[in-house]
């Protein structure tokens, strides 16, 4: 059975890590540290460690001075408060004067479950992708979130990491994986068409391109982890070389992977696409399998929409 592991649980293993080694690096979390997974380097470090209250405006712009004087800000707080509540500080604080602050927020998309469509951030990737600047990374395991940790503190810029509640499935290991900043993973070879899913649903790809196997089709993976800057040359030569492509997410269909995919083939290489995500809705109340389910984003979803795809191939 594959070990699971939420990508938040990675997170503050990381921060520990970094503390450690890097004391330049400072934690900010807006009165939810035992869900973020920050009290664990709050406890270790707590001189470095502020609680800002449930107040994620301020605790943005705490960050953004402790960037000026050279610190390394690692923000946190759910993915909703963060990009909704918080948008307008990131944006003119952190964005524009391209400060050295990593916004990384958790309980994003669908599977935070029971707490429902006020809290379920669906458009999370769409708002910080559209801000000069910003990095957007949305990790697909616990190995990845803790590498993307690692090399985002080492980076220069704006960062924006989107983290999950549910543990998901281990897909990379942990001492050969190599993570490299806007550049897309390529995890299975395929000719027919390709899946190219980020987050959660990378394993969901995975899965569905074995019952595609199946079925007498071979199917091209690829994890994009960096939503901003988005790989350009693999996704272009995924269209050239397979003539079809499905994307998912655990996100709005609108402005998240599969607008980015969109806009990257739409330019250079079109070719039959089809995105799953939410289809411009709000999520609610439920366990987080049975809102997957429910909102078509499961492995059933992508091998349907990848049949569909290759059935229009020119």
């Amino acid at each position: 059975m594959t070990k699971k592991i939420a990508t938040r649980d990675a997170y503050g293993e990381a921060l520990i890590e970094l503390g450690n080694k890097n004391p330049k690096v400072v934690v900010l979390d807006a009165d939810l540290s035992k869900s973020t997974k920050t009290a664990g380097f709050g406890k270790k470090f707590p001189e470095r460690f502020f609680n800002m209250g449930i107040a994620e405006q301020n605790m943005i712009g705490t960050a953004a001075g402790l960037a000026t004087t050279g610190k390394i800000p690692f923000a946190s707080t759910f993915a909703m408060f963060a990009t909704g509540r918080a948008f307008e500080i990131i944006r003119n604080s952190i964005g524009y004067p391209r400060l050295n602050v990593k916004v990384c927020a958790t309980h994003a998309g669908l599977t935070v479950g029971e707490d429902g469509a006020s809290h379920q951030a669906l458009e999370d990737i769409a708002c910080m992708r559209v801000i000069p600047n910003m990095t957007v990374i949305v990790p697909a395991d616990a190995v990845e979130a803790k590498a993307a940790i690692h090399a985002i503190a080492e980076m220069e810029g704006p960062v924006y990491v989107r983290l999950g509640r549910a543990a998901v499935p281990i897909l990379n290991d942990e001492t050969n994986y190599s993570f490299e900043i806007g550049k897309g993973v390529m995890l299975k070879e395929g000719v027919d068409a390709t899946i190219i899913a980020t987050g959660i649903m990378v394993s969901e790809a995975l899965e569905a391109s074995k019952e595609l196997e199946e079925k007498g089709l071979s199917i091209r993976v690829i994890n994009i982890h960096t939503i901003k800057p988005i790989d350009e040359a693999i996704i272009v030569k995924a269209a050239r070389e397979t003539g079809a492509i499905v994307t998912a997410e655990e996100h709005n269909v609108i402005g998240g992977l599969g607008s980015a995919v969109a806009e990257v083939i739409g330019e250079n290489q079109p070719v039959p696409l089809k995105r799953i995500g939410t289809l411009d809705t709000f999520g609610e109340s439920g366990k987080p399998q049975e809102l997957l389910e429910k909102y078509g984003l499961t492995k059933k979803d992508i091998v349907n929409a990848v049949q569909e795809v290759v059935k229009r191939k020119a």
